[in-house]
């Protein structure tokens, strides 16, 4: 801590020191201790989609007074949305960096004494229409004095510090032009999730289910009972699927099954047989037959990856729990996947959840067959992974807390607080990562390492500049230019997406290709140390700042060298790229990335031919329908690139999962991405998916919305798969991880290992499927989560007047539902129609995890 206090006045260096006006620590903890913070929206329909405008309310229920007149204390808080106002009641907004701002005092500010209220009006830019717009943890601090949290701010309940959004035009994002989504209601829900509850299945018939959906599956009426004297028999090559199998059954079944290889004797009765496949059809990668019979299970793979895969769906026809023995259908079935990609995208660089979490994510895309894990390890908040040599990257990178010169720690955004004991602060050490390496490759899973560039590197360039000064003192002029990414002289000036503008990794300097060799080098090491070769490192690539390295004196000097292939600030994405991928291709990866990192343009890709890599894997993300580059995807798989289907609209699950504002999630892509919506993605026709525009307006057609024709897939064989992605900007806790992937993670898992067939001008066949899912997700899936220990999200029941009684229905038909007539003090549980007064609140439940409350009125 005295770290930080050393480092505190450089918060104040455009705030006058007043001696008169200094807080004690006391008076500052007692002050924030006792002040409530609180957002308001008040309207978004303001300045259409251009602007919003807000308050932020502070009352001072505590003994001190806020001084009026210029001081030395500062606020920090983080926003989402950029500020636009510079003065308001006295106190002086200022960007730092991100969603990081400060507020000061100025000599008109009137003060706030206790026990009264302060209001603070603000204009930002477009909209903030939902709870997520706005961060926790604001905090207050003065010169020499240790920062404190407002406490109504250090929580994960976003209603303790933002106000209700109730009117439309605070839940709405503008009026001109029309923004089409409403806040939802218990009728809305009720209606939406009215069609499928016909086809819903009974508990009986959901357990006779597996998810993902087998190709071909045949069902007997009879059933075998699996119990501990069942023994495994496997072919030697599948040691390490038995032993999974063995554990898992042995917990279930609270006994141990005789596991032995298949070269010595195996009894003759109750025997489950792994074995892979010899004769002389061809048989796809990963596919697998799985016979189910009364006194024999018999399990024949591709390779060793369809064993795997059968054996989860045997497992997935187990219940929760364990028992002594368990009733198993007796079937046949034949099974593939559909796309060889089947992946999923998990970024712990904006907020770090821990190597516990990362494992049960492993466990669970394992069980629901997906195999690939993209770990997005590096961002401008913070950089997560361990790279022998450069301890700065984690020393520096992996820890925010309040430094503004950055030395210690990066800067506190993202409502991480101004402390190092964030939970948010961590990284995966190198013993760690070849841990979880192993791991996943026990379960048939293959680790993408991303290290993000050159754009979101602002964790990486700091943590070299930090290496760089430190080396220039102790004279190791060459050492500390080893690996800068960083050009001081470069004046640039532009502005990301996420409003950083000092994120750019310089693509003129050849110690940046010395980084990227540098850290590829490291990943090799790990992986050989987990007794695995490392194949396809993804380099991410997207958004960067347009007007990046217009001003670098060293970019200049490149456009002038003969042979460069440069000549101007437009060519060096592509320069990047192909220079990166060159000294990764050297040491035999693949190379994947963001779609816009491979773009000249809208409509653009680099040519293929430029990259001397085996394969170059791309994820088209950018799919906003009226935004007219949906096509991208069909367009590099024809120029012979790997597509894989990675769309914001409907694979996105950091989005929210139905468009309220309470929801968390941002919501730039699509309003909401429910798991139904998530379920009925047709990958095999990425123009058939547009249902709505980002404004809620339905597509009829999608060339007249965009004006122009659509590119159509040549290749389809370059269609890789599809991939699932969750971003860490509002995800803070283990908790807020599982609920913003489960379910949806299991509906994605169906789509890339099941062919969607369904139209969706099919409704009826739609709404069937849907809900055959729904009814597994609810009565088998959700219980198997919450003994995992995962945590998942839970729809808010519908609910309905009719005939004068309510009705409440769930989205996940099995669910139990709960009522309360008196404000949530207390619940029943909801099993027929009810005669009531105007109002009562309802729920879901699912063992001790419950959904957010609605109203019924």
């Amino acid at each position: 801590m005295a770290t930080l206090k050393r480092l505190i006045p450089l918060a104040i260096t455009l705030s006058s020191f007043n001696a008169f006006a200094n807080f004690s620590q006391t008076e500052l903890n007692e002050f924030a201790e006792k002040t409530s913070w609180s957002w308001q929206v008040i309207d978004n329909y303001h300045n259409g989609d251009k602007s919003h405008l807000a308050n932020i309310e502070l009352v001072n229920q505590s003994r001190v007074d806020l001084p009026k007149g210029i001081a030395d204390w500062v606020i920090y808080t983080n926003v989402i949305r950029p500020i636009l106002t510079k003065k308001s009641q006295g106190l002086a907004f200022q960007f730092v960096q991100g969603d990081l701002y400060k507020i000061t005092p100025t000599v008109n500010f009137k003060g706030l004494k206790a026990g009264d209220k302060l209001t603070i009006p603000f204009e930002a830019e477009n909209w903030a229409s939902s709870h997520s717009d706005f961060m926790p943890r604001s905090f207050i601090t003065q010169h020499s004095l240790t920062p404190a949290i407002f406490r109504s701010t250090d929580t994960e309940d976003s209603s303790k510090y933002i106000k209700p959004l109730n009117r439309p035009e605070q839940y709405q994002r503008y009026n001109t032009p029309r923004d089409h989504w409403e806040k939802p209601t218990s009728a809305w829900r009720y209606d939406r999730y009215s069609p499928a509850q016909e086809y819903a299945l009974t508990e009986d018939d959901a357990k006779r289910v597996i998810i993902p959906t087998p190709n071909k599956v045949k069902y007997s009426s009879s059933s075998t009972l699996l119990t501990a004297d069942w023994q495994i028999s496997y072919q030697g090559s599948l040691k390490s699927e038995a032993h999974l199998l063995s554990e898992t059954l042995d917990k279930k079944l609270k006994g141990s099954l005789k596991i032995t290889p298949n070269n010595l004797p195996a009894q003759d009765k109750n025997l489950i047989s792994l074995s892979i496949y010899n004769g002389d059809e061809s048989w796809k990668p990963e596919s697998y037959s799985l016979e189910i019979e009364k006194n024999r299970i018999e399990i024949v793979g591709a390779d060793s990856a369809g064993v795997f895969y059968a054996i989860q769906s045997l497992l997935s026809l187990t219940p929760s729990g364990t028992q002594s023995q368990i009733e198993l259908p007796q079937l046949s079935a034949n099974d593939a996947p559909h796309f060889e990609w089947r992946g999923f995208m998990y970024d712990m660089s904006r907020n770090f959840h821990g190597v516990e979490i990362t494992k049960k994510l492993i466990d669970q895309m394992a069980h629901y067959k997906l195999n690939k894990l993209h770990l997005h390890l590096t961002e401008d908040e913070s950089w997560r992974i361990e790279i022998g040599g450069l301890p700065e990257l984690t020393d520096l990178g992996s820890q925010r807390c309040f430094d503004l010169s950055e030395t210690e720690c990066m800067l506190p955004t993202r409502g991480s607080g101004p402390f190092k004991t964030s939970q948010t602060n961590g990284f995966y050490s190198k013993e760690e990562f070849i841990d979880i390496l192993k791991y996943a490759k026990q379960r048939h899973i293959e680790v993408i390492p991303e290290v993000d560039m050159p754009g979101h590197a602002r964790a990486a360039i700091k943590a070299m500049e930090l290496r760089h000064n430190k080396l220039i003192k102790s004279g190791d002029k060459t050492g500390a230019n080893a690996y800068l990414l960083s050009d001081p002289l470069d004046k640039s000036v532009y502005s990301t997406a996420q409003f950083f503008n000092d994120n750019s990794i310089n693509v003129c300097m050849d110690s940046t290709y010395n980084f990227v060799d540098k850290v590829a080098y490291e990943f090799q090491q790990m992986y050989r140390e987990a007794g695995l070769k490392l194949t396809n490192i993804h380099i991410g690539g997207d958004e960067v700042g347009v007007g990046s390295w217009t001003a670098s004196p060293i970019c200049n000097a490149l456009y002038q060298a003969i042979d460069s292939g440069v000549k101007g600030p437009a060519d060096l994405k592509a320069y990047f790229t192909r220079r990166a991928a060159e000294v990764l291709a050297a040491r035999g990866l693949n190379i994947a990335a963001w779609e816009d990192g491979i773009m000249f343009d809208r409509i653009t890709p680099f040519p293929i031919e430029q990259f001397a890599n085996n394969k170059v894997y791309v994820n088209a993300w950018d799919n906003i329908w009226e935004w007219g580059v949906s096509d991208r995807a069909y367009r590099l798989a024809n120029e012979g690139y790997h597509a894989i289907l990675s769309m914001g609209t409907h694979l996105y699950f950091d989005h929210p999962q139905e468009p309220d504002p309470a929801e968390r999630g941002l919501y730039w892509a699509a309003r909401y991405t429910d798991v139904e919506k998530v379920f009925n993605f047709i990958p095999d026709n990425v123009y058939a998916n547009a249902d709505f525009t980002r404004a809620g307006e339905p597509i009829d057609n999608l060339e007249d919305l965009v004006g122009r024709a659509l590119h159509q897939l040549n290749k389809p064989e370059n269609i890789a798969g599809i991939q699932g992605q969750v971003w860490s900007e509002t995800i803070r806790t283990p908790e807020q991880l599982g609920e913003m992937i489960f379910p949806r993670i299991i509906a994605l898992a169906e789509r890339g290992w099941h062919r969607n067939t369904v139209l969706a001008s099919e409704q009826q066949e739609q709404a069937r499927q849907w809900a055959k899912f729904a009814s597994v997700l609810a009565l088998k899936e959700y219980p198997k989560l919450e003994e995992a220990g995962v945590s998942f999200y839970l729809p808010i029941p519908g609910a309905k007047r009719i005939d004068n009684q309510v009705h409440i229905i769930s989205q996940l038909p099995g669910l139990t539902l709960e009522y309360s007539l008196d404000n949530g003090e207390n619940w029943q549980v909801y099993n027929k129609p009810i005669r009531l007064p105007d109002a009562i609140k309802v729920r879901s439940r699912s063992g001790k995890h419950t959904s957010r409350v609605g109203s019924f009125e």
